[in-house]
């Protein structure tokens, strides 16, 4: 069954009109291109397509039968998670402002390096038929953990961390029940002719028994 990982929110600020050796707005300048032409909604369209075609790779990598109740039923949850590892995966990504040259956007991802995410704001220029570099990265969420939780670096002392680990408990442990019920609901019954109690034949219970007799 796919396992229950959670997916890190991140707002990524570009730049377009330019193309640098690391994707970043600090690289060695490569290239200078017009971005006259590039407009909200043709930006919109090429997210939405971007979307679209890693919601597809998230559903190959969880390893999931699509015509299954189990895939229907977690994709309605939205709780389908890649079984092992896999390249960066994007559940959602859209424009938050756009002011050419400068554009926001809000990606919903795992699996993902800052890198990655710079790299992604270099193809979207390209698919844009311009360049873009990226400005800034910036995780928004972890989970259920948010820019609210996060301690400023004034608040790193052993006080405020105790305070901020009891204040998340409740919401960790409800986190935790949710998944661990969204486990159980999804958890495969057993085959036709096997008790529900019965040991697997290839268990180690079963090898230690039939060495015994």
């Amino acid at each position: 069954m796919a396992r229950l990982l959670a997916f890190l929110d991140y707002t990524v600020r570009g730049l377009l009109g330019r193309a640098t050796d690391n994707f970043c707005e600090d690289g060695r300048l490569i290239e200078k291109t017009t971005y006259d032409h590039v407009t909200r909604e043709l930006l919109d369209r090429i997210l939405a397509i971007i979307q679209g075609s890693h919601q597809k790779a998230l559903v190959m990598y969880s390893n999931l039968d699509l015509k299954s109740q189990e895939a229907y039923e977690m994709a309605v949850q939205g709780v389908i998670r890649p079984m092992n590892k896999s390249p960066m995966l994007i559940s959602g990504i859209r424009c938050l402002h756009f002011a050419p040259p400068e554009f926001l956007l809000e990606v919903q991802c795992m699996h993902e390096t800052q890198q990655q995410l710079r790299k992604l704001v270099h193809e979207i220029g390209l698919e844009l038929r311009t360049t873009a570099v990226c400005v800034q990265v910036r995780r928004t969420r972890d989970g259920f953990f948010r820019l609210d939780d996060a301690l400023l670096r004034t608040q790193w002392d052993l006080h405020s961390i105790q305070d901020a680990i009891q204040a998340a408990a409740p919401r960790v442990t409800a986190e935790l029940k949710k998944n661990l019920r969204l486990r159980l609901d999804h958890q495969p019954l057993p085959s036709a002719g096997q008790p529900c109690g019965s040991k697997d034949p290839s268990s180690t219970l079963g090898v230690e028994s039939s060495v015994g007799q």
